[in-house]
C-alpha cells in the first residue's frame, strides 16, 4: 500500500511537470497572423511589426498571411481563424467588421461568434473632407446647404463602417446625399476634379494637400493630432460613436497561458517607438486596449451598429 502512495505521487509529480513544460512551450512551431486584406495598409504594417517582435521573442517563425476578402464579408481570413486549432498558431488581424458583425450575417463559419480579442491596438484615421473653397464647414453647415444643393459623396463602400456613420449622421441632420458612388482611391484628385464634394477617405490620402481640404469630422475614438479642430463622429452625433479598428482575436477556446504570451509581445510592439512614428506620420491612433476593454468595446459597437442599420433602413 505504501509503496503504491509513493509510485501514485511520484506519477503525480511527473505528470504536474510535464504539464509545466507543455505550457512553457508555446510556440515551438510557426505562428500565422492572418489579415483579411492586401499588403500594405496600416493593419498589415503594424501586425508585420508584432510579428517580427514575436519571432525575436520566442525564437520560432511568425509571418503574416494576407487573406482578402471584401469589407463586407465573406471574410476568409476570419473563416481560417475559426476553423483553425484553437492552439495560438493562427492569430486573426481583424478589423471591427468582423467580430462585430460576421456571426450577425449569415456566415455560418462564424456563428455563433467564435473569437475572443487579446487587444485592439490601432484606429484608422477616418474623416469626411471637403474642398477648402466649399461653402460649409461643419456637418450642420453642410446640411443646410444640401438642403436646396446636390452633394456627392465619396466612399469606399456602403459595408464599411465609416460608409455608414457618413450616411447616418446624414439622415440624423435631416439631409439626404445627391449623389454617393463607391471610389478605388479617394484623394486630393478625387475633390480637385469634382468627381466628388465630400469624400470619406483615410487622413493618410489627403495628407499632400491638406492645405487645400477642409476636414468636417473624424471617425475615430478621439480627436486627429494632425487636424485637432476636427470633432470627432461622437462628438457631432453621441449615437454614432464608434470607429473603424482593428485588433488581435484569437478563437474563444484557446487557452489563457497562450493568450498571454502573444498578448506580452503585441503589447509592447504597438507602444515601441517605431509603432508610434507611424501614428505621428500618418495620423492614426496606435495604442493597446486590452482583451476585458476590447470585448466591453466589440459590445458597444454592435448596439452603435443596430442603431446604424436601423437608420439606414
Amino acid at each position: 500500500m505504501f509503496g503504491n502512495k509513493i509510485l501514485g505521487g511520484a506519477l503525480a509529480l511527473t505528470m504536474a511537470a510535464m504539464g509545466g513544460a507543455a505550457l512553457a512551450d508555446y510556440p515551438e512551431k510557426p505562428v500565422s497572423f492572418i489579415v483579411p486584406w492586401p499588403p500594405g495598409d496600416l493593419e498589415d504594417v503594424l501586425t508585420r511589426m508584432i510579428a517580427e517582435d514575436f519571432q525575436a521573442e520566442y525564437g520560432v517563425s511568425a509571418a503574416v498571411v494576407n487573406k482578402p476578402g471584401g469589407g463586407g464579408g465573406p471574410f476568409p481570413g476570419a473563416i481560417e481563424v475559426a476553423q483553425a486549432p484553437a492552439d495560438g498558431y493562427t492569430i486573426g488581424s481583424f478589423v471591427i467588421g468582423v467580430p462585430v458583425v460576421g456571426h450577425q450575417i449569415g456566415i455560418d463559419e462564424l456563428t455563433p461568434e467564435k473569437f475572443d480579442p487579446l487587444g485592439i491596438f490601432l484606429t484608422y484615421p477616418f474623416v469626411i473632407a471637403t474642398s477648402k473653397d466649399a461653402p460649409y464647414s461643419t456637418m450642420d453647415e453642410l446640411a443646410a446647404y444640401a438642403q436646396n444643393n446636390d452633394v456627392a459623396l465619396g466612399h469606399f463602400g456602403d459595408p464599411l463602417t465609416p460608409t455608414q456613420v457618413t450616411k447616418a449622421m446624414a439622415v440624423n441632420k435631416g439631409f439626404s446625399w445627391g449623389s454617393d458612388a463607391a471610389f478605388d482611391a479617394l484623394d486630393c484628385n478625387t475633390l480637385a476634379s469634382g468627381d466628388a464634394d465630400v469624400i470619406n477617405t483615410t487622413l493618410q490620402l489627403i495628407l499632400p494637400c491638406l492645405d487645400d481640404v477642409k476636414v468636417l469630422v473624424s471617425i475615430t475614438d478621439e480627436r486627429i493630432s494632425l487636424v485637432p479642430d476636427a470633432p470627432t463622429a461622437g462628438e457631432v452625433d453621441p449615437d454614432l460613436n464608434i470607429a473603424l479598428w482593428n485588433g488581435l482575436f484569437v478563437h474563444k477556446d484557446t487557452p489563457a497561458d497562450v493568450r498571454e504570451k502573444i498578448i506580452a509581445v503585441a503589447q509592447k510592439t504597438v507602444m515601441s517607438a517605431r509603432a508610434q512614428a507611424v501614428a505621428k506620420e500618418t495620423g492614426a491612433l496606435v495604442y493597446w486596449q486590452g482583451a476585458e476593454d476590447a470585448a466591453a468595446r466589440v459590445a458597444r459597437n454592435i448596439e452603435t451598429v443596430g442603431k446604424i442599420q436601423g437608420l439606414l433602413e
